[in-house]
């Protein structure tokens, strides 16, 4: 039996987690802004559900709220640092303040995260983190640069964590999920007041994306559960099939682009 704490737990991925790490036997601290969409689950799972309220942006309350679930349960296994937000719109669009909000929540809540069960999983010499991102990390997409540049972030960031970590027997994991049905694009996104100027390129990408929701978070979580069983886990794991072939898809095109403009690269030194 494991101990899990989970950010973000309320709807989406997390609560999938969340629903299969009980199922499974475990236990859980979930975490989330608003804990009302966890009672029925908790009334469910007396002992082995504990929730805590929880904004990743605020760095104290982050640390306040590992040390309740570190009490709840005596020990954390598997961190998912879940919570995340999106902010829609074109980069010339977004204030300040919107840019700022998002970054507090999809880059600097996991990095608070990470820095607050550290020194607990360092002392029990055991811990497996896991940084959600996306399958976007390896480019931006017009209308979503904000979000793909917050996963890139923590992407970048999870490889070195796992390299400072990893003598202290502490694993990471940087999750890398396609588009599933999380609520992410309406209850969790706030919107930039649309230029004229972008007009067309809006009707593009609308028309390219479609009202396809993605499946349920709940197809992903049996991934996620046989990814900790793992001995030797992955540094990145993409959590989708169809999302894998978009993955390589990217990375060859990158390739080719690189390569085509090779000539030009060599002519410098460095």
């Amino acid at each position: 039996m494991r101990v899990w704490f989970i950010t973000g737990a309320s709807r989406g991925l997390g609560r999938a987690f969340t629903e299969a790490a009980l199922n499974r036997g475990d236990r859980v601290v979930a975490a989330a802004r608003d804990l009302t969409p966890l009672a029925e689950l908790q009334g469910r799972h007396p002992d082995a559900l504990a929730c805590v309220p929880l904004d990743v942006s605020d760095r104290a309350a982050v640390h306040e709220g590992v040390e309740r679930a570190v009490a709840a349960f005596g020990r954390l296994d598997i961190v998912v640092s879940n919570a995340g937000t999106m902010l829609y719109g074109m980069v010339e669009e977004a204030t300040e303040d919107q840019i700022r909000a998002h970054f507090d929540v999809n880059v600097l809540g996991q990095i608070w995260v990470a820095q607050a069960v550290l020194p607990h999983l360092r002392a029990q010499g055991s811990g497996h983190i896991l940084l959600v991102t996306t399958m976007g990390t390896g480019g931006g997409v017009a209308s979503a640069g904000m979000y793909a540049a917050g996963k890139s972030a923590i992407d970048s960031l999870g490889q070195a964590l796992a390299m400072e970590v990893a003598p202290f027997g502490v694993k990471v994991t940087i999750v890398q999920p396609g588009g599933y049905d999380t609520g992410l694009f309406t209850i969790g996104t706030t919107a930039t007041t649309p230029h004229p100027a972008y007009e067309k390129l809006r009707a593009e990408l609308a028309e390219m994306w479609g009202d396809d929701a993605g499946p349920d978070p709940g197809t992903a979580a049996p991934v996620v559960m046989r990814l900790v069983d793992l001995p030797d886990p992955p540094l990145r794991l993409i959590v989708g099939s169809r999302s894998f072939d978009l993955v390589e898809q990217m990375n060859q095109a990158r390739t080719e682009e690189y390569r085509a403009w090779e000539h030009l690269s060599r002519q410098a030194p460095g």
